[in-house]
């Protein structure tokens, strides 16, 4: 049998993060050892799921560029919940990773996707702030890591064309903070293996894109036996008209000039050298 769905941008996410709730090693960890919750839009979901709680939204992208936080919020986030007791890492990101053995689980995002299936994190502070220095050490600690990233990541080219062009003080000009690539290891779970996860199914992306709230979205042909079909399209049924997760007040984002901004300059359109442009900065 085969069924043809769609689903948004939050609706993948929040499939995504059903998906890692169902796994018996994310269950083993909760009950038994550690979990890492890297905070993101993904993460956010996958917090909201397995502990429902709401992570803050720290950087972003939106129309005006990579940007930072411009609401204040107490809401974590990154977390560690170790066998049942949920701890906010922000001040000791790096700590936390350490703290890390083989049967533990860290849960993160990525923001570039490649067709190889190689993923990349922006940072957009010099030694990409504690978090970068955390995750180099994460790479390295020999937990289980799993990369929460929906295929409206997925890049033309590879990550290391990517790596190698972006820079936060190799580019000139940006809009909004600019930002280097970080390289990740780990499973990444998008929304067609989070399907496949969810149904003994094989899912194939046909389509990207979309309009009226599906920009980004993923259309895929779902086939198996009409048992598990049936259970997949239920699974997208389930997660139709979610909204994006996360703590709402960090959804604002740093405006020119603001003196919150977390970041280490200005997150306004600007040039990264002082060269005389060409256009004008608004």
């Amino acid at each position: 049998m085969k069924a043809q769905v769609t689903l948004t941008v939050p609706e993948a996410k929040a499939l995504i993060a059903e998906a890692i709730a169902s796994r018996p090693d994310v269950a083993k960890a909760l009950a038994e050892g550690k979990i890492l919750l890297k905070g993101g839009t993904t993460v956010a979901a996958v917090a909201r799921q397995i502990l429902d709680c709401d992570l803050r939204i720290s950087g972003r992208i939106s129309p005006r560029g990579t940007k930072a936080t411009g609401g204040a919020s107490e809401q974590p986030h990154s977390l560690l919940v170790e066998r049942g007791n949920v701890r906010n890492i922000d001040d000791c990101f790096a700590d936390a990773v350490e703290s890390l053995h083989s049967n533990d689980i860290a849960i993160i995002g990525a923001n570039a996707l490649d067709i190889a299936g190689r993923a990349a994190m922006m940072l957009g502070r010099p030694l990409g702030g504690m978090v970068g220095q955390g995750l180099t050490g994460l790479m390295a600690q020999g937990c289980r890591i799993i990369i929460a990233c929906g295929l409206e990541k997925l890049i033309p080219g590879s990550i290391d064309e990517a790596v190698r062009a972006a820079g936060i003080f190799s580019t000139d000009w940006s809009m909004g903070m600019a930002t280097g690539l970080a390289p990740l290891t780990g499973e990444v779970i998008t929304e067609k293996k989070a399907l496949e996860m969810l149904a003994s199914v094989q899912c194939t992306v046909i389509s990207a894109g979309g309009i009226h709230g599906a920009e980004g979205a993923t259309t895929m042909v779902v086939e198996g036996e009409r048992e598990q079909v049936s259970k997949a399209v239920q699974a997208v049924l389930a997660v139709k008209d979610a909204t994006l997760a996360g703590c709402p007040v960090s959804y604002s984002e740093c405006q020119s000039g603001n003196p919150g901004c977390a970041v280490h300059q200005s997150c306004a359109w600007r040039a990264t050298k002082g060269e005389k442009l060409l256009w004008p900065v608004k």
